[in-house]
């Protein structure tokens, strides 16, 4: 299923796109999509049941935004270096374990919402990264297997980065990675029996155009089922939780100087195959 959430910021209702690129009102059935519900197999189950039967309303989508795919998001885990090109691109040594870090909730927003640009900001960069949506609690999972069945399912984000802040500013990446509008989400939460394999996945980003990234989660040095099994044994993972897995080559960082970073009036698209598409265009905060 390809569950969403739209209308305007802080008043989304939950929707469903189905086969046939229909959207539909879930609101009648369940009151959001959050972790809640995600843990909740009979509740995902009446969906599923609805959706094939074609009796949920229809949405018009004209001019509806689209919001992040989930409410309540508990936790943001983000996996740093996790990809073989983009780790010999920025001239780094492919970590022995994975690099943890973590963005605020708060920094999600909408696949289309505006990316503010900080203040005193000269190096913001574009990330495009596979998110996992955790659905059951998970703590000391024992094998890859045990760990993909917590999985409730996967979207798009966009771990945007202020490279001076992350890097030159002292002290852990933190302050270039919180900053407001830095993690767009979506535009579907897109259930995992619909991606049996997620290293077999091809991701892709371009600014104004010019494609930037062209990448593939097989080149993860972690990949998903071991990025979930080793958090799961430093913090408790809840349904609702959220892990980015890491970016491919093409960031500005890993380019020749001058380092194209963004700019207020830049446009930033990326996307994922079978998790849709995002489009963000950036101001200045």
């Amino acid at each position: 299923m390809k569950l969403l959430r739209v209308g305007t910021a802080g008043s989304e209702r939950p929707a469903l796109l189905d086969a046939q690129g229909t959207l539909r009102d879930l609101s009648g059935l369940v009151p959001d999509i959050d972790g809640g519900l995600l843990a909740d197999e009979a509740a995902l189950g009446r969906i599923r049941s609805a959706a094939e039967s074609g009796e949920l309303p229809v949405l018009d989508a004209t001019g509806l935004r689209v919001g992040p795919p989930l409410a309540r998001i508990g936790k943001v885990v983000c996996i740093g270096l996790n990809y073989h090109d983009h780790a010999r691109e920025t001239g780094a040594e492919a970590p022995g374990e994975p690099v943890v870090f973590f963005k605020a909730s708060d920094t999600v927003v909408g696949p289309d919402d505006t990316v503010l640009v900080p203040r005193g900001s000269v190096k913001t960069d574009w990330e495009v990264e596979l998110a996992v949506v955790i659905g059951r609690t998970a703590r000391y999972l024992g094998s890859h297997e045990e760990a993909l069945a917590h999985v409730a399912g996967y979207a798009v984000a966009h771990d945007v980065s202020e490279r001076e802040f992350q890097i030159e500013r002292g002290g852990t990446w933190d302050k270039g990675k919180n900053c407001e509008t830095f993690n767009p989400l979506g535009p579907w939460l897109v259930t995992a029996d619909e991606v049996p394999d997620p290293q077999a996945l091809s991701l892709k980003l371009w600014v104004n155009g010019e494609l930037k990234q062209d990448g593939t989660t097989a080149e993860q040095i972690f990949p998903v089922a071991e990025v979930v099994r080793y958090v799961s044994h430093f913090m408790t993972l809840y349904p609702g939780d959220v892990i980015n897995t890491g970016t491919p080559a093409g960031v500005a960082m890993g380019q020749t100087e001058p380092k194209p970073y963004l700019r207020a009036g830049d446009v930033v698209e990326l996307e994922i195959e079978g998790l849709g598409r995002q489009r963000q265009e950036l101001k200045g905060a």
